[in-house]
């Protein structure tokens, strides 16, 4: 029970710094630019306290999966100082600066974890089985194969290369064998719903010679892998809707129960350090705060990006706006629509939980 508590508050932790950053950027670019704000707010409704500062209202609420700033004139520009009075362009700057910190905090999170050593185990990554008719067969590959590289990127254990496989889904890789002393490169399509059993390439390798190498990049490479890796993540959720839209399984969507879920269950994982705990931890929080930032930048009513297609909306029509009253009804029906989503994945959540079932694949 301890250890459950333990997790939850974890996840509390993680949820409301990645809200306070999220909330922050749009406070500070309205502040910046002169509109109102009436509340900061930490958690949603009933309040528990609150403390007023200047012309803001710092509060803490209840209910601790989310918070809000509170802006004056959203949609009303006869409002003094309101964001509605403002240029599309500082219109535009206050609502993307939440999603622009998210997706900060996600690349310094992921920058700092480059530079953090990890063991890596590193061999020899053989084929013990091509299965016919597969891309490999196709492709030439051979049982007794190396696989050295793909698409120029070293494979040193079965991980690299399912991460590298699991990038290029339906479009070509290039791969590095080792065949004896020769060296050749083939061309192969990742399958994006193969057959049960065979994967997406129809290889079956193993590790061997093995050994455990620390490994960690220069602070001046940091960056770069940082940004690689977030991309590669909008690339891997991209692909698994892919395979959705061609007939495979729906992906797993989750909300802040099954994040908590994921949180717990990898606090809790006995088989792993306390060093390797903290890394996942972070990555984690690197992958909610991306998630978060990304979601919010859509164009659905009652988000971010819902707010900015009516600023984009504005600009098209040459600075005609669309009435108040016609965009905050937009906005309710879109806050109706995501928090009856919400509930669906909430007892997807439940579900799933109740069934034993955990989404690291356990």
């Amino acid at each position: 029970m301890l250890a459950i508590a333990l997790s939850a508050l974890l996840f509390i932790v993680i949820l409301v710094i990645v809200v306070l950053i999220h909330e922050a950027g749009h406070f500070a670019v309205a502040k910046a630019v002169g509109v109102k704000v009436l509340e900061f707010g930490l958690g949603f409704p009933p309040r528990l306290w609150g403390v007023r500062y200047g012309e803001t209202l710092y509060t803490l609420n209840a209910v601790p999966l989310g918070g809000f700033v509170k802006l004056a004139g959203e949609e009303d520009p006869s409002e003094p100082r309101s964001l509605a009075g403002k240029s599309q362009g500082i219109r535009f700057l206050v609502m993307a600066a939440g999603p622009f910190m998210n997706v900060a905090l996600a690349f310094l999170l992921l920058t700092v974890l480059a530079m953090i050593p990890q063991d890596v185990a590193v061999g020899d990554v053989k084929v013990l089985e091509v299965t016919q008719g597969s891309p490999a067969q196709e492709a030439g590959i051979l049982p007794g194969d190396i696989i050295a590289a793909v698409d120029g990127h070293t494979i040193d254990n079965y991980s690299d290369l399912r991460y590298r496989v699991n990038l290029k889904l339906g479009a070509q890789t290039s791969w590095l064998i080792h065949r004896g002393s020769q060296s050749l490169t083939v061309n192969l399509v990742p399958r994006f719903n193969p057959p049960q059993g065979q994967g997406a390439t129809g290889v079956v390798i193993s590790t061997s010679d093995y050994r455990i190498e620390s490994r960690a990049e220069p602070f001046w490479r940091a960056p770069i892998t940082g940004l690689q890796r977030m991309v590669d993540v909008l690339v891997l959720t991209k692909n698994e809707f892919s395979k959705w839209a061609t007939g495979g399984s729906a992906p797993q969507v989750t909300g802040p129960l099954g994040m908590a879920q994921v949180v717990g269950e990898v606090a809790q994982a006995q088989d792993i350090s306390v060093g390797e705990r903290f890394i996942a931890i972070l990555s984690l929080t690197a992958i909610i705060s991306l998630s978060l930032g990304i979601f919010n930048i859509l164009p659905i009513p009652a988000l971010d990006g819902g707010r900015i297609l009516f600023v984009a909306i504005e600009w098209v029509r040459r600075g005609k706006r669309i009435s108040p009253q016609k965009e905050g009804l937009v906005h309710m029906l879109g806050f109706v629509l995501l928090i009856t989503l919400a509930l669906f994945i909430t007892f997807a959540d439940v579900s799933r939980i109740v069934r034993g079932e955990s989404l690291l694949g356990g």
